[in-house]
């Protein structure tokens, strides 16, 4: 029942931010008259610059799955495959969903060894506490050389401390010692267990190093991608301003309500480039123009993904964390109605 009103409130919730923007926000007008001069030159290299960061962000992924699982590893396409289905989940369901069905789907495709969900989704955080290195370089470069509003210091002071904080956590967690086999251990000891194998990497230095790498250049390739949608739509603000573009990004999807947290993030982007002298109407058409660039890319190839693993969108919704409990037999079936 929870279930069921779990999705009711999400639309409305949508719906709601959606009717306060159009009733509270811009002359949409003007946002019309900035999307009939958009330069899709420009356009075109962003979404190319989206698929870029992608493909590093998922060689990041593969560098840290490869230390936490036993040999024989995922081949890579499929770890591409899985991170793109996830990519898809992200922009379509709420809460970071994409997150489990990226490892849900590369589990179907995976060897059946007990403990390798836990483990994968341990791979998942350890993925994301590398994406600290490229933040907290964009964010002193932000401080440095963009005009921030002041209010704006406190919670970017607040993300990147949580950020630091997850970051020890995970290499506290991963550097602990095991003294007791986990066949020994009682059932939340055992998922506890095989989620620190999914932060193995962190106790490696030198995949760790290339995971950074990959991240870095994820991150860069967006940078880049957020300055050429900026030149589509005619805003010639300093490279420093699509640097704060990205920042404002990361720091209003990081808990996402509703889908793409639509509209708010609209908002604070056309609100972080009015001290550039952007108009607030041509900010939130750059924001809508932003998100639904990296929305299709997302989308797009995650659709086609979701198409090549034989799956729905509705059995994309039911995907969740099998029992680690479970023999290995029980958890190598696939789920009903998710063919294996």
């Amino acid at each position: 029942m929870i279930r069921h009103w779990r999705w009711l409130i999400v639309p409305a919730v949508l719906g709601l931010a959606i009717a306060l923007v159009w009733w509270r926000g811009p002359d949409w007008h003007a946002v019309g008259d900035a999307f009939n001069v958009v330069r899709w030159r420009w356009i075109v290299l962003a979404v190319g610059l989206n698929l870029l960061s992608i493909v590093a962000r998922s060689l990041a992924w593969d560098t840290t799955i490869h230390q936490s699982l036993p040999e024989p590893y995922p081949r890579y396409r499929l770890v591409f495959s899985a991170f793109c289905v996830g990519l898809f989940a992200n922009a379509v369901l709420p809460a970071r969903a994409g997150e489990l069905a990226r490892v849900a789907v590369l589990r179907r495709r995976i060897p059946a060894r007990r403990g390798t969900t836990a483990t994968l989704i341990g791979s998942v955080f350890a993925h994301r506490m590398f994406d600290l290195f490229p933040t907290l370089a964009l964010v002193v470069w932000v401080l440095l050389a963009a005009q921030i509003p002041s209010s704006a210091y406190a919670v970017i002071a607040a993300v990147v401390g949580l950020g630091i904080a997850l970051f020890l956590v995970a290499l506290l967690l991963a550097r602990r010692e095991q003294r007791e086999a986990v066949e020994g251990m009682g059932r939340l000891s055992q998922v506890v267990s095989r989620l620190r194998e999914g932060l193995a990497i962190m106790r490696a230095p030198g995949p760790a190093a290339v995971a950074t790498v990959f991240q870095f250049a994820g991150w860069t390739c967006q940078l880049l991608a957020v300055w050429a949608a900026m030149r589509g739509f005619h805003i010639r603000e300093p490279f420093a301003a699509a640097g704060l573009v990205l920042v404002t990004m990361n720091i209003v999807t990081i808990f996402p309500f509703w889908p793409g947290n639509v509209g708010l993030l609209q908002v604070a982007i056309a609100t972080a480039l009015t001290p550039y002298g952007v108009a607030y109407a041509h900010g939130i058409a750059y924001g809508l123009g932003l998100q639904a660039i990296e929305a299709s890319v997302g989308i797009g190839i995650g659709l086609v993904f979701l198409a090549r693993e034989g799956l729905s969108y509705a059995m994309l919704k039911q995907f969740a964390p099998a029992d680690e409990a479970a023999p290995d037999e029980e958890r190598g079936r696939p789920r009903a109605g998710v063919p294996g």
